[in-house]
């Protein structure tokens, strides 16, 4: 058995960012600090940080008042915002720049009296955030046939915007319907899905040229993993998105010869190591090597704390 590691892997900057928003927290006012929801999608990611003090709740109003609230690298609306001040929180705003970029090009459009389309995934936390940034209509549009019943004040002052961690395929897909539908759409200068979301599934692509299987590293509420199995699939490679080794089947390694591995954006690299760990103690692991890829050096800046 040979493995192959994808590159790059893992953690993305804004995930970078939010953890470190939150050990920085820890650090300068002690524990507990609260944080809105999970800080980012990954069981291991949690669960390492309620160990050092950090609790994650799911209602502002179970943070004590005078207490430091966390908003996650997801984002929040401007309601949660307010209602976190009217409670007498004391906040820190560990939201991704790259999802504050798409709030304020939501404000804007409505601004400038466009209706917005905001394509993503109905429900999801930074879906429910950029929402929550429009002043005027808006409207959330996962599929190509929803595009289709969309209803707008003007079919000429329509503008959209994306969640950042969708499939570049998929999203495609949603813009040529938007584009058949109001020709005269407003762009973003550059897409909203970010550049490691982007690195990521490329490497998947090429990765799926030169394996029988990829093991996709992540949790199962993990938008940017999940999309790095269906790029797999796509690929016409099988995928499975295991949040730890112990998930993995026996049956799926029957007959592959090459093994793939990556990570979602918000995955620690130590599950990479162990995984490889296991498959050296389970299987005759001949080599373990990494594709070629692209380095990602790009580094967020933290909020004040």
């Amino acid at each position: 058995m040979e493995v192959i590691l994808a590159r790059p892997r893992g953690f993305c900057a804004g995930v970078n960012r939010a953890i470190n928003v939150v050990n920085k927290a820890l650090e300068v006012y002690q524990p507990p600090v609260y944080v809105l929801h999970e800080i980012v999608h990954n069981t291991h990611v949690i669960r390492e940080l309620e160990e050092k003090g950090a609790v994650f709740v799911e209602q502002l109003e179970d943070i004590p008042k005078g207490s430091i609230a966390i908003f996650s690298a997801h984002g929040v609306s401007q309601a949660v915002k307010e209602r976190a001040n009217e409670l007498g929180l004391r906040t820190i705003n560990a939201t991704c720049p790259l999802v504050s970029k798409v709030h304020r090009r939501v404000s804007l459009l409505n601004k400038i009296n466009y209706d917005v389309v905001v394509i993503g995934h109905k429900g999801h936390p930074e879906v429910e955030g950029t929402c929550g940034h429009a002043s005027g209509s808006v409207h959330v549009v996962s599929s190509p046939d929803e595009v289709q019943c969309l209803q707008v004040n003007t079919p000429s002052r329509v503008g959209y915007v994306t969640q950042t961690t969708l499939s570049i395929d998929d999203t495609a897909e949603m813009l040529k319907a938007l584009r058949r539908r109001f020709p005269e759409i407003s762009a973003p200068s550059r897409t909203d899905i970010c550049f490691a979301t982007s690195n990521r599934q490329t490497a998947v692509r090429e990765l799926s040229k030169a394996v029988d299987l990829i093991l996709v590293v992540g949790s199962k509420n993990s938008s940017n993993s999940n999309r790095l199995r269906e790029v797999a699939q796509k690929n016409n490679i099988p995928a499975h998105l295991i949040d730890h080794a112990g998930e993995i089947e026996r049956g799926w390694l029957d007959k592959a010869r090459r093994i793939g591995i990556t990570a979602g954006a918000s995955a620690p690299e130590h599950l990479v190591t162990e995984l490889v760990a296991w498959l050296r103690e389970n299987y005759k692991v001949r080599t373990v090597r990494e594709m070629d890829g692209v380095d990602e050096t790009i580094c967020f800046q933290l909020p004040p704390i």
